[in-house]
């Protein structure tokens, strides 16, 4: 059984419960939240237990869960970064993402692959991030927040053989991967291989369309990520979970049309490669 969720920035902005009703609207029963490089989003990580329980009861008023927290404010704070001062900033992120996530009831914690994306590369980046990527691996173990690994753009973890190195050097059950299939097409990957080498190790998925050196803004079915060799692998696992649609709509008027239209087009192709999907109540009426 696969279970459809949309990403937060393919919705307009808007107060809380009239985010999550357009989140239901659209027929989705799950939606990732997004703490990124931003002001604005990145102030989340400061969110009292009163912000956080008022945003859990929208959700639930809505019937929709919160997945997960997507936390690319690292993008721009790096783990691996050689700066003793901004891997220690890294590292409260990471506890202060995981802290959010057991408040709000979300239970996946999104973990970007970018070891120090602004700075020049240098040979112990990887090792850093590592590091300061299993002590919280051993925050989360405690609050019971699962770590899902993203396979990104540029040249840090960016296959899901890369993230299965890190997973296991951490060695911890509670970091997984989360995988991208639109980040593996624009690496120019096998994304079927990729997949296959991933099972059992996958939380959840995400699903977008890229180009070459276009990860971003790509309409579903105009670019070339491997959908169908992606979805039959996953028939072939008997793959059960969450597949997260990743759009960026820019608050378009008609954002919840756009995000309904591309619900249409994974579902075809998830009962195309054999995948039973869940119909949310209502799902079928689309507006």
């Amino acid at each position: 059984m696969i279970r459809l969720g949309i990403y937060e920035k393919a919705l307009r902005r808007a107060p809380w419960d009239d985010f999550f009703a357009q989140v239901a609207q659209a027929g989705f029963a799950f939606t990732d939240l997004s703490v990124d490089e931003t002001d604005e989003r990145a102030a989340r990580l400061g969110w009292s237990d009163a912000e956080c329980d008022r945003v859990r009861a929208a959700a639930q008023r809505h019937d929709v869960q919160i997945g997960g927290l997507c936390l690319s404010l690292h993008r721009r704070v790096g783990p691996g970064s050689a700066d003793p001062q901004t891997r220690r900033r890294a590292a409260t992120i990471f506890r202060q993402g995981i802290d959010r996530c057991a408040r709000l009831g979300v239970p996946v914690l999104q973990v970007a692959g970018y070891y120090a994306y602004y700075e020049p590369a240098d040979p112990g980046q990887r090792e850093r991030y590592v590091e300061t990527l299993a002590e919280a691996a051993r925050q989360a173990a405690l609050s019971g927040v699962l770590l899902g690994l993203e396979n990104v753009d540029g040249h840090d973890v960016t296959s899901i053989t890369q993230g299965l190195g890190i997973c296991a050097e951490v060695g911890s059950p509670w970091l997984r991967l989360y995988p991208d299939i639109g980040n593996l097409a624009e690496q120019g990957l096998d994304t079927a291989g990729q997949l296959r080498a991933g099972a059992g190790q996958m939380v959840a998925l995400h699903v977008k369309d890229v180009l070459p050196g276009v990860p971003r803004r790509v309409p579903l079915g105009a670019g070339v990520a491997d959908f169908t060799g992606a979805f039959a692998e996953l028939s072939r696992q008997r793959w059960s979970g969450r597949l997260m649609i990743e759009l960026w709509n820019d608050d378009a008027p008609d954002s919840v049309q756009r995000c309904l239209e591309a619900r249409r087009k994974i579902e075809q192709w998830l009962d195309d490669a054999g995948l039973e999907v869940e119909r949310r109540p209502g799902g079928k009426n689309d507006i």
